[in-house]
């Protein structure tokens, strides 16, 4: 028992520095080979500043290196995350000197490895990237060009000689200098973290799971004030859009694929279109009522609307761990023997061999809203993988072309549809009698957020192949419906109702009922609408998108916007696309060929001698003539 007491003293005496620096030498252990490792030291002191013997990135360093694009503005926004992240577990030593052993825990966070070594608080990634971008007052930011000298003379004293993967310490700057000020220079409207030195943050999973890694929990001193400060935290509305943008362009983003090939696309109508999906995305968040996003709605949100927003951000950290400064091949090569390209490094892939991201762009669908939809379908499943299955400026709008390009694909597809709301008024004959098939209007309309042309897109993802529908729908657990503006929000499949696809003549209806053959005496004739659904009408001319908030269909509501409304619309647009590769092509493709010769082999049927004879056994077949004729007792 004494030795037990006396580890606890000891743990209880360990620096935050100290345990700073013993995390990241763990993350290096254990996240890292020990090649990667080595490409990752190269790139950090090839382009390190260094002042003194101390080598640290500053934010022209790291925007450079990452391609972040200017056009977009978010370059102090990704500085102020690396600064915020590079300090933990620790936020009260926030902002961090960007020194190796900080960006080290940096690129573990933004590329997820975290989780080899904190088995804890594996989903909690989002609460800490909330903390790096969320601001506690409206002062403005600064951008950390140069530690002073008093700080980095306090580093240099204090290094370690064993055991470092660098020559530096990592956070120890910060606290080491409590009361100085590093030189910095203002941001353009970013709002940096203020962290008080007295003041503890609330317990973070991650960062639980880190110092318990380290035996250490009892350094970390729990505030009962903290959740109240975390809830008075908010990310400022300009500075979340100016992320959004960027994470659009890297949602795409393979491994060692360099983002300047995305920015090249950056043209004024593009970013212009990046501005329009980003509001959509930044109004579901309700900044209307709020001057930032705060961390509830954020928490609420993100998990059930945007479950993958932040995965471009892991290929796109990824770059610190191949430089090309280092060929190991050449250990080996003669000297007269050609150069060459080491196997152990991945090569950036030439673009000239890649499928485009999008084989062709729809009058919906375009790189952007593709984008926005791999926020919360994978993009594994989007990106070169969706093919143009059914689109009705090319094909017509009508039901029967739908079935004909759509029925034979075996996997998964999304359909979208966008137009403009009717007005309270019907105005023409055909408005009229779409609105006459439909109940009365109980709800208003849905919020315009940032759209004031009244234009609104909705869709689904279906995951099982088209079919009629008669007296069941089809779909199944993974169904999504989905709006995707001028405000974005995705309604997740409920197990209460299975209503959630229908193929009729009179429509298609996600989450409704499907139609009754007959009027029932006494019922009404109107179509019915589910709580949360989407029905097209048969022309494909009308639709209508109904969201009651208290549920009880096919599809959840809303789990933040807990109004009612109605947006009653007039196609413009419709377009379905298939999920899948070259084989669900080619199924595609040999399921057409089998119905084109079996409808050739019924064109060329041919009548034997005795015509008359014929024709009676095709009639009593019902193949050919009155088919509606009374047919005779078999009693």
């Amino acid at each position: 028992m004494g030795q037990g007491h006396s580890d606890e003293h000891v743990t209880r005496n360990v620096s935050t520095e100290q345990l700073s620096h013993e995390l990241a030498l763990r993350f290096a252990k254990k996240c890292f080979t020990p090649l990667e490792i080595t490409h990752f030291k190269d790139i950090f002191r090839s382009l390190a500043d260094e002042q003194d013997g101390i080598q640290y990135w500053k934010e022209e360093t790291l925007c450079r290196f990452l391609v972040i694009p200017d056009a977009l503005g978010p370059g102090p926004l990704i500085y102020q995350m690396a600064t915020y992240l590079g300090a933990f577990p620790f936020p009260s030593l926030a902002p961090s000197i960007l020194t190796v052993e900080a960006m080290l825990k940096v690129v573990v966070i933004m590329t997820e490895r975290y989780r080899t070594v904190l088995k804890r608080g594996g989903a909690d990634r989002n609460k800490l990237l909330f903390r790096s971008l969320a601001v506690f007052d409206r002062r403005m930011s600064s951008a950390y060009e140069k530690p002073s000298q008093d700080l980095l003379d306090s580093i240099r004293d204090e290094k370690l000689e064993k055991g470092d993967i660098s020559d530096v310490r990592p956070d120890e700057a910060r606290s080491q200098a409590a009361g100085e000020e590093p030189h910095s220079t203002p941001g353009f409207s970013v709002d940096a973290p203020a962290n008080d030195a007295d003041e503890d943050e609330d317990d973070d999973e991650l960062a639980l799971a880190a110092l318990e890694s380290l035996d250490a929990i009892e350094v970390f001193k729990y505030d009962q004030r903290a959740d109240t400060k975390i809830n008075h935290a908010q990310i400022p509305v300009d500075n979340f859009r100016r992320l959004l943008m960027l994470l659009l362009v890297i949602a795409p983003l393979d491994a060692q694929e360099s983002l300047s090939r995305h920015a090249e696309r950056l043209t004024p109508r593009r970013i212009e279109s990046l501005k329009e999906v980003a509001d959509s995305i930044l109004w579901s968040f309700i900044p209307e009522q709020n001057a930032g996003i705060f961390y509830q709605a954020f928490n609420k949100i993100i998990p059930a609307s945007l479950p993958y927003m932040f995965d471009g951000l892991n290929p796109l950290f990824e770059h610190f761990l191949f430089s090309k400064n280092i060929d190991l091949s050449k250990r080996k090569r003669s000297s007269t023997s050609a150069p060459l390209i080491s196997p152990t490094v991945p090569q950036v892939p030439d673009t000239t061999q890649v499928d485009p991201l999008l084989p062709r762009e729809g009058d919906i669908l375009n790189l952007d809203i593709l984008s926005q939809l791999s926020f919360f379908i994978k993009g594994n499943n989007l990106f070169r993988r969706s093919r143009p299955l059914y689109l009705g400026a090319d094909a017509g709008f009508s039901l029967g072309s739908i079935e004909q390009r759509v029925f034979n694909w075996r996997a998964p597809s999304i359909l979208l549809v966008s137009g403009t709301r009717l007005s309270s008024t019907p105005t023409g004959s055909r408005e009229r009698a779409f609105v006459d098939t439909l109940p009365p209007k109980r709800f208003p309309d849905g919020s315009s957020g940032n759209n004031s042309k009244a234009k609104v897109i909705f869709g689904a993802y279906i995951d099982l192949p088209w079919k009629h529908t008669y007296k069941e729908a089809i779909g199944g657990g993974e169904m999504l419906l989905f709006q995707l503006g001028p405000v974005h929000e995705v309604f997740q499949a409920s197990t209460l109702s299975t209503d959630y696809l229908t193929f009729t003549k009179t429509g298609i209806g996600l989450g409704c009922p499907p139609p009754r053959s007959k009027n029932v005496s006494g019922m009404s004739s109107h179509t019915a609408l589910g709580p949360v659904s989407l029905m097209l009408d048969s022309s494909l001319e009308f639709g209508v998108f109904t969201h009651d908030s208290t549920g009880g269909g096919s599809f959840h509501p809303s789990p933040t916007r807990k109004s009612d409304w109605q947006d009653r619309f007039e196609i413009e647009s419709l377009e379905i696309w298939g999920c899948g590769g070259d084989e669900e092509a080619e199924r595609q493709r040999t399921a057409w060929a089998f119905e084109e010769r079996e409808a050739e082999a019924r064109r060329s049927v041919k009548m034997g001698k005795d015509v008359e004879s014929d024709r009676a056994l095709l009639e009593m077949a019902g193949l050919v003539g009155n088919h509606n004729a009374s047919g005779g007792s078999m009693g």
